[in-house]
C-alpha cells in the first residue's frame, strides 16, 4: 500500500475506534488500536510529502498518547473521530 492508502485506511479504523468506544466495545477498540498501530509503522516507512509531514508527527504523538491511555469516554471518541478526518483531508496531499 502507498502512503495515501494506508492514511485513508487508519483514518477509517479511527472512525471505527470511535464508534466501538462509544458503544462500550472495549476488546474491539483494543484489537483495531493493534490494527491501526501497524498501520502507522507502515506509513513511517513510506514515502510522504512535506507537506503532510508536519501532520503526521502531531497525529503519531496525539495517536501514541490516546494509544496508552485508553478511555471509553466521549472525549477520548471524539478525539479519534477527529483524527480521522483531518487524515481523511489531508491524505490529498500524499
Amino acid at each position: 500500500m502507498d502512503a495515501k492508502d494506508l492514511t485513508l485506511n487508519i483514518a477509517v479504523n479511527l472512525g471505527r475506534l470511535c464508534r466501538w468506544c462509544m458503544e462500550g466495545r472495549r476488546a474491539r477498540v483494543d484489537q483495531f488500536l493493534v490494527e491501526t498501530e501497524e498501520y502507522v509503522n507502515a506509513l513511517d516507512l513510506a514515502p510522504k510529502s512535506s507537506r503532510f509531514l508536519p501532520t503526521y508527527e502531531w497525529f503519531k504523538k496525539d495517536f501514541g498518547s490516546l494509544r496508552n491511555n485508553v478511555r471509553m469516554d466521549a472525549d477520548w471518541a471524539e478525539s479519534m473521530l477527529t483524527w480521522a478526518n483531518i487524515l481523511t483531508h489531508r491524505a490529498s496531499l500524499l
